[in-house]
């Protein structure tokens, strides 16, 4: 008898008066990463802040499981230190490692864009050839949070066209390591502010997903990433250190 209440507390809506079901708790999870995550990627949440569950809480809006879940998971993906009973570091950027990871994450895109082109669905064309039309039309005018908004979309398609879930979990860290990289070049580098390039990358990846062209999606997805490869050159020797670590001490006068 115990056990069958139990069960049905589990399956009961919250509109039932009762416990989330299952699958509004697995919602809040996953909702509670993406914020978090948007949070990190558009450099809110700095690189070097320290800070405690309660503070991220209160800055998302989720309760302590969703986050306590979501600071797990990227903890895992190396965005966020647990330091225990000091609270939470925010990984600094490391340039040095990050363009090293880059030559993984182009080895791992040939072989996801590779089965995502030769895989897609007529759903999956469908979507990639709306998203390439989006593109095309806002060309000029898309701000940089309305392409990482479309980039996310477009990275979790592409997973999705390749079918093998392993890689989603592998990726998507990178996702949004390099994400975040993007974000700070077009944001604060002198100059860099012209989306043009990065947005022609992509429509290059989502015509060749949405032909199924394989040889073109492995060229269009190399092409992107030596376009990400020659933002670390400007980087390293252009951008003010405290954006990749909060905790430094600015320099006299600035």
């Amino acid at each position: 008898m115990a056990r069958r209440k139990r069960a049905l507390e589990v399956v009961r809506s919250d509109g039932g008066g009762g416990k989330p079901s299952r699958s509004n708790r697995l919602n809040f999870f996953e909702l509670a990463y993406q914020r978090i995550e948007e949070l990190l990627v558009h450099c809110e949440l700095k690189p070097g802040q320290f800070m405690t569950m309660l503070e991220l809480q209160q800055i998302t809006g989720f309760g302590r499981t969703p986050v306590h879940h979501a600071v797990n998971r990227l903890s895992a993906d190396t965005l966020i230190i647990i330091r225990p009973r000091h609270g939470l570091h925010i990984a600094p950027i490391d340039l040095a490692r990050e363009r090293m990871l880059l030559g993984l994450r182009r080895d791992m895109e040939r072989f996801v864009i590779r089965l995502a082109a030769d895989r897609a669905s007529l759903s999956h064309r469908n979507q990639a050839l709306h998203i390439e039309r989006l593109l095309r039309e806002r060309r000029a005018t898309l701000t940089l949070d309305e392409f990482n908004s479309l980039d996310r979309r477009i990275d979790a398609l592409v997973l999705e066209a390749a079918g093998e879930p392993f890689l989603v979990h592998t990726l998507r860290p990178l996702h949004t390591l390099y994400r975040r990289i993007g974000y700070i070049h077009h944001r604060f580098m002198p100059g860099q502010a012209d989306l043009s390039g990065t947005i022609d990358h992509h429509l290059a990846i989502l015509a060749a997903v949405a032909n199924r062209r394989v040889d073109d999606a492995v060229k269009a997805s190399d092409a992107l990433i030596d376009y990400m490869g020659e933002m670390f050159t400007g980087m390293e020797a252009g951008i003010d250190p405290r954006l990749l670590d909060c905790s430094i001490e600015p320099l006299l006068g600035a």
